[in-house]
């Protein structure tokens, strides 16, 4: 099987982000890229500062957000627009209002049913990271990382009107699902959803996902893979998708679909 146009495109994107261009003209890039997008950059080095595009995309904070100490407040794990979100029924979750996915089919076969089922009825939220958005990931509580499954796939834009034209776009994209287990021991999943000109998800601790170069899925199993709130576990290159899947019962959630939210804003508030 070949790779999809989308990933030879993306490819192409990668290298030309990649790129070191010569401080005059990467200034420019930058610069350019900065004003047509809107980006804000109060929290971040100036544009120059940047050698690459890439290195723009994916750029850190220069002093780390606030977010809230008590451990049953769940942060935003990014900054993004909250496409939809609410509850799962049965093992459907809505893409996008009028049109379901099947959360089975997101999660893949490297999940056990069980897995699977621990998340029927329970809630979902699906982030987008538009090209303007800070591009890294955090973790939205303490957590503990059981398995990470790397699945290829296509690399269909993930914007508002794909979502409404694309049927099963996040099953049919490139994606990396996480399993976890909150302090309390109720399960949720982090799926990191490639997308047009998303060359790469980084996974910071799993060097072994290299995310638009191979067809054949893997996966990885953790014994003492922890993480605490507010971690930053890897980024994007260029904006995309998070979806967050949870045990019924597990989270109640105070945002609305239409929300925009920013990394380090508490979301919902874990149940007991």
């Amino acid at each position: 099987m070949k790779p999809h146009f989308t990933s030879a495109l993306s490819q192409a994107f990668g290298r030309f982000a990649s790129k070191e261009h010569g401080k005059t003209f990467q200034n420019m890039i930058n610069k350019t890229y900065v004003k047509m997008m809107g980006l804000d950059m109060s929290d971040f080095d100036s544009p120059e500062s940047y050698p690459t595009l890439n290195a723009l995309f994916t750029r850190k904070f220069r002093h780390m957000r606030k977010y809230s100490s008590d451990p049953m407040d769940m942060i935003s794990p990014c900054d993004s627009l909250i496409t939809e979100c609410g509850t799962i029924h049965e093992d459907l979750a809505l893409q996008i209002k009028g049109m379901s996915y099947s959360v089975d089919g997101v999660l893949g076969d490297g999940i056990s049913s069980d897995s699977k089922k621990s998340v029927h009825n329970g809630a979902f939220v699906n982030f987008y990271l538009s090209p303007r958005d800070y591009h890294r990931y955090h973790a939205p509580l303490d957590m503990q990382v059981l398995h990470a499954v790397h699945i290829p796939g296509k690399l269909y834009p993930v914007n508002i009107p794909s979502l409404k034209k694309q049927v099963n776009l996040f099953i049919e994209n490139e994606r990396v699902v996480l399993e976890c287990l909150s302090s309390e021991g109720k399960r949720f999943f982090l799926i990191l959803v490639g997308a047009l000109n998303v060359g790469e998800m980084e996974v910071s601790f799993e060097p072994r996902i290299r995310t638009n170069t191979t067809l054949t899925p893997s996966q990885y199993s953790y014994k003492e893979l922890y993480l605490s709130k507010g971690d930053d576990f890897g980024c994007f290159r260029m904006g995309s998708t998070i979806v967050m899947l949870c045990e019924k019962e597990m989270v109640e959630l105070g945002i609305s679909t239409g929300h925009n939210v920013h990394f380090a804003q508490t979301i919902g508030r874990i149940s007991l």
